[in-house]
């Protein structure tokens, strides 16, 4: 039961991908970030201690993208609000923990993944919190059965998102790792290279800056 580590994309078009970013820097430059702090993202994360599986969206054009590595095995994250997409990668790869992560937060880590399976050998769950209220990072041991009501009633893009994932997971052993910040708008950015945390993916083009 190899572990899995799924990182959820989206095909890196100019105004389909990271709009709020893109309301600060320009919808070609949000896009030439999230293209190349993706590409960076993966060739960290890549390790032989764990499967890593791209989901896709959308789902035809990401099966077919050239802006991946070709050897990374895709799944179409399908219809649906993020919850949606979640529950059915957790419900549907074959058996063995399962990490989910989004690709536009530069601080994860090799370390704070291999950290999340080892959280699951003791636990149920695993988050990893980001400081908007949300989460970089659920993970599920999937030693029992996928609560058919998880993701349920969560109110994503808010600060209640991880009050409201956890809800759903009554009578689970949770865990937590490092909470990181993700990259929504410039100010995130900002703030990532005023901590010494931003990657060399956080310089978009001059030229479409303001």
């Amino acid at each position: 039961m190899t572990p899995k580590l799924v990182v959820m994309v989206k095909e890196p078009r100019p105004g389909r991908v990271k709009t709020r970013l893109a309301a600060g820097i320009g919808t070609t430059a949000a896009a030439w970030w999230f293209r190349h702090q993706t590409a960076r993202l993966l060739r960290d994360l890549r390790d032989p201690r764990w499967q890593t599986i791209l989901a896709v969206a959308p789902d035809r054009e990401g099966l077919r993208s050239r802006v991946w590595p070709a050897d990374v095995p895709r799944w179409p994250q399908g219809r649906g609000d993020l919850g949606c997409r979640m529950g059915r990668i957790f419900r549907a790869l074959a058996p063995g923990p399962v990490l989910i992560v989004g690709a536009d937060i530069p601080g994860i880590t090799p370390a704070l993944v291999r950290d999340g399976f080892r959280a699951l050998g003791d636990h149920d769950a695993v988050f990893g919190p980001a400081q908007d209220g949300g989460y970089w990072l659920i993970g599920l041991a999937r030693r029992r059965p996928v609560p058919p009501g998880l993701f349920a009633g969560v109110r994503w893009s808010s600060e209640h998102a991880l009050s409201d994932t956890i809800a759903t997971l009554p009578d689970h052993r949770i865990a937590q790792l490092a909470c990181l910040r993700d990259v929504d708008t410039l100010e995130d950015l900002h703030a990532l290279a005023a901590a010494g945390q931003g990657s060399r993916s956080d310089r978009a083009p001059r030229a479409a800056c303001p």
